[in-house]
This record gives C-alpha cells, structure tokens and sequence, in this order.
C-alpha cells in the first residue's frame, strides 16, 4: 500500500500514513489542485489566507504513474497557496528524488504548520523508512550545493535531495527548491515558479533527503500485462519522435534559433526588437563550448529518460559550472538583457541555482532594472553583482529576490511583463499570440509550460485559432504535468489514446482516455481557477500588461490584438 508522510513543523513530528484511496489515481498537478481545494472544503485552509502563514500547506508529491517503467513518470510537483502569486501553484522539476520518493513507496509529503522556533530542520528519510526531522541549523545560509555536499558526506551517493538556498531562508518570493540530478547529484533540477521555496524557509525546512530504500516498493497493478504492453508501445514511440527531436539532439537551447528571428525572443526588457546576436547563444557556440571543454549533452535528469535534454556544462578551465542550463535561463539572463557572453549567463545560472532563486524571475527583473536605468545594458557584471546581493540579502537584493513585479515597482518601471504577480518567461506574445493567451489565463500566472503554442501548424503571429489552441493545450499540459514530463508528452501524441491503457492496467476500469483528458485536465483546469477564484482573483486578472496591446513588436509590426471576449469564455468547456 502507498504511504504519505505528514509533517508537522510546530510540534516537529513526522508521521507515516496509508496513502488516501480518493488520490490514488490522482499525481502532480491534479493531485495538487484536488488536495488543496479539499482542505478548503473541510475548512482547514481559508484561501485567502496569508501564503506564509500557518494555514499554507507545501505538498511534495509524485506523478500518477510513479513507480512504474513508463518513461518519465518520475517528475517531482511541488504544490501551495504561491507566496508570488497569492494563488494556486504547481511547480514541476525533474531529478531523482521522486524516483527515491516512489521506492520509499511514496506519493506524499505534506508540511503543515510553522515551527514554534526559529531553528531550521532537515527532513531525512533513511534507507529503512525511517523519517525523522534532524537539526539542519549547521546549515544555515548555505548554498545549495553546499547542502548536498554535506548530506552526500553524511549519507552517501544513494541519496536525493531537495532544498532551499539563502533566498527560502530569506522568504524571497522568487525563491526556488533546488532538486538533485540523476547521475551527477547537481542541485540544477527546479521547482522554481511562484515562491515555492519562500514557503519551504518560512516553515524553517532546509531540506528533504531522501535516501535509496534496501528494499523498494513494488507497485500493485490491477492488470499488469495490459499496462506493460501498453508501456511498450508508447515507450518505444516516444524513442522513436524522440530521435528527431531538437531537445534529444541538442538541448533546449535549440529553441533560440527558433524564436530569435522572428521576435519572439524576448529582447531589451520584451521591447519587441530583433537581437542580431542571437546566434552567439545557439546550438552551434553551446556545442562548440561543450566539446572543447568536456562538458556534455543528452543526459536524463531522472532514471529511464528517453528525451535526455539535460547538459553539464564546463569553464572555460574545463571545470564544472553548471547544469541543466536551460532556453529560458539563456534568452532572459541574455537577449532580454542584451547579453550575449554564454560563460557570463552561465554564472548567473549557477549563481541561481546555489542561492535558490527562479532564473525566470530574475531575468525579467534584471531587464526591467536595465530599461529603469539601475543598470546599463548588456552590464553582466553588474547582474552578477546584484545576485550577490540576493544572496547577501544586501543593497538591492532583498528588492530583486522578490521578483520581477517588485523591482517594476520599486524603480517605477512603466513596463512590467507579469501576469498574476509572475514573470513571463522566454517568448514575447505579441508574435506568438497563443502562448499570450495561455499567459493570461492560466491559474498559475505567466508561464509558458502551461502551453506553449509555438511552432503549431498555423500562423502563430496572426489571430486565427489562437485560443483554441491555447485551450487544448491547457487541458494537455495539465494531465502531462500529473504524469509525466512535458517534453516526453509532445513525443507521445502519435499514440496518446493508449494513456487510458495505462491508467486502466494500473487501476483496473476502462481503458478511457477520458479519465486522462477529462479527470485530470480538464477537472485540474476547473479546480485551480476555482481556487483563485475564491483566493480573490476575477476575470480582470486573466489580462496581459496594456503595453503588449499597444507598442508593436518591431520585428513584426504586431500587438498582442486578441480580443478579451475571446480569452473570457476559454474555460466555458
């Protein structure tokens, strides 16, 4: 039988609980959004509550396929009221400690309360079962990758970890839960959208570590055949796509030869302009740097990956600096901020990752603190110093560490690119109007893994289809998030009906694919907004910032030109 466990920070208790019968075809995001919506039913969460006072609840959970040999089926979710957003979040990572999770037989973590002092605690789940919070004050204000190395001194390899950096500890509501890699145990992996780690340092939670099991747990199948040859075939179809896919091949990075010359690469603080540099930041000069220093490509973030998008990438002294360096990181630490040095983007990268803070947040920022005069363009020296600040908790940084919303605000900036408190992340919607659109309406603020419409099979600049589109892929992205990773889910297309197969060969019932697009898409859509609805949020807030509306890309000519009607009813299902 499945297990939880139930942390609670105020009284310093870890208990083991059977794993509850209503969740148990429930993972990720739709897990998320259903537990949360439950504590307000039973009156244990008013949702308009302080996201970090003590009625909040931080979920750690797996996928719905957890445990099994479908690809994938072990991202980490991270669940709560955002302390950026004030309303429902989900933040996805890769990695292996929800692989570790699932071994310990696993689909839960709950952290409830806030610690009746201020010491910080670890929790630690050992190799027999055993969970326990742990004095963690010896690490305090450490980096990220300090706390791995000293939970690997004291536990061994056979471990995962997921922690918070100066910036939880600081409450920043930008901060981060750094999750270890499969293979390298690199802190690179990110719960980093909506504040999650803000939540984490006020519950005084350093760190969860999760140690390999003697014995892992065997998952009970209700037609074990059935969900096997089911694995199969999707599996092998996802290594098949997955080949002649640009991630597999090259990395995510591969998306900057797509958006940067058609302005969609966010330029000069989303200004709308071209950056004729783009291609100092490609795939040709990242593989190039790979290959000369030792670095490398296609490597899976967690067991059994079949995409393989993650990198470790070196100095130029040959020696690490970081991993999992990622499009979003890369086009807003760069042409958003007119940066086009791979090393110096790379740094911030590291930087983020060991101070535990959302490189998507602190890109936006910096671009909006670049256009208010705190800093010249192009000036990455002057970012890497300001994330020095965050990490001091110093002179901007406290400013900064709040995301791109509060430095807008502080500076008196005239245009911020968020949606619901949250930054944009790599793609400028006036010339991909759909993801404006997704945007604009998706419970969890701005955020282009809720559906990227990119590189679909229309005009993707023009108006035609664009919310249609959006609204299918919303649904998509949410039961892809409750089961697998996004990017082994644009490979299972060809043979997505058989998802009913798994759910049906793991559970029993129909082999239905409704009970995938309808019990966790559609259903996790509803609740989430349902969520914010009562959390306070209206339809005014399913609106992009006014200058997407009125200054035209000059790439393009285009404004963001869709009309609110249209946005207003995409959830009317």
């Amino acid at each position: 039988m499945w297990s939880k466990l139930v942390v609670d920070m105020e009284k310093a208790t870890v208990e083991r609980l059977p794993y509850d019968k209503e969740y148990l075809e429930l993972g990720g995001r739709a897990l998320i959004a259903n537990y949360m919506m439950d504590l307000v039913k039973t009156g244990k969460m008013d949702p308009k509550c302080d996201p970090m006072g003590p009625q909040n609840v931080l979920i750690f959970c797996t996928g719905v396929l957890a445990g099994t040999n479908f690809t994938t089926s072990h991202r980490l979710s991270v669940g709560c009221k955002s302390p950026l957003t004030g309303g429902i979040k989900e933040a996805s990572s890769g990695g292996y400690i929800a692989k570790l999770m699932a071994d310990q037989g696993l689909r839960m973590i709950t952290v409830h309360g806030l610690p009746a002092d201020d010491k910080l605690r670890v929790l630690h789940v050992g190799r027999d079962g055993k969970a326990e919070l742990l004095d963690g004050e010896d690490l305090r204000l450490a980096g990220t990758y300090e706390v791995v190395d000293r939970m690997r001194e004291r536990y061994g390899d056979a471990i995962s970890v997921a922690c918070i950096g100066p910036a939880g500890e600081r409450k920043y509501k930008a901060a981060s839960i750094q999750i270890t890699e499969f293979g390298t145990l690199h802190p690179c992996r990110v719960a980093a959208r909506g504040g999650v780690g803000a939540l984490m340092g006020v519950k005084g939670l350093k760190a969860v570590v999760i140690e390999k099991p003697d014995t892992p747990y065997k998952v009970e199948y209700a037609d074990k055949e059935k969900f096997q040859a089911a694995v199969k075939e999707i599996n092998e179809c996802i290594l098949n796509e997955a080949k002649k896919d640009p991630f597999h091949v090259f990395g995510t990075v591969s998306t900057i030869e797509s958006t940067g010359t058609n302005g969609i690469l966010p330029v000069d603080n989303f200004s709308g302009k071209l950056f004729k540099d783009y291609e100092k930041l490609g795939v040709k000069e990242f593989l190039a740097k790979l290959s000369a220093r030792g670095g490398c490509n296609q490597r899976p973030c967690q067991p059994g990956c079949l995409v393989r998008c993650s990198n470790v990438y070196n100095d130029e002294n040959g020696e690490f600096l970081t991993a999992g360096f990622e499009y979003e990181t890369i086009a807003l630490f760069g042409p958003n901020c007119h940066i086009s040095d791979l090393d110096k983007i790379a740094r911030m990268d590291r930087m983020c990752d060991d101070i535990g803070v959302d490189t998507i947040e602190m890109g936006t920022a910096c671009g909006v603190a670049m256009e208010c005069g705190k800093l010249p363009w192009g000036d990455a020296d002057g970012i890497i110093a300001m994330l020095e600040e965050v990490r001091a908790g110093t002179g901007f940084g406290p400013t900064l560490g709040d995301g791109c919303e509060a430095v807008g605000l502080a500076l008196g900036a005239k245009r911020i690119p968020t949606v619901k408190h949250q930054a944009m992340s790599g793609y400028d919607p006036r010339n991909t109007k759909g993801t404006g659109i997704t945007y604009a309406t998706s419970p969890q603020g701005a955020d282009h893994t809720a559906a990227l419409t990119m590189g679909r099979a229309f005009d993707d600049a023009g108006r035609a289809a664009q919310a249609y589109a959006s609204n299918k892929l919303q649904v998509a992205i949410s039961f892809s998030d409750s089961m697998m990773c996004l990017f082994a889910f644009s490979n299972v297309v060809p043979k997505k009906e058989l998802l009913g197969d798994l759910m049906s060969g793991l559970y029993g019932g129909p082999a239905d694919f409704s009970r995938v697009t309808v019990g966790l898409g559609v259903k996790t859509l509803l609740t989430e907004r349902a969520f914010n609805k009562m959390a306070g949020f209206t339809d005014a807030d399913d609106k992009l910032p006014d200058f997407f509306y009125t200054e035209r890309s000059d790439a393009t000519g285009s404004v963001f030109d869709i009309d609110q009607k249209e946005i207003d009813v995409l959830f009317d299902f």
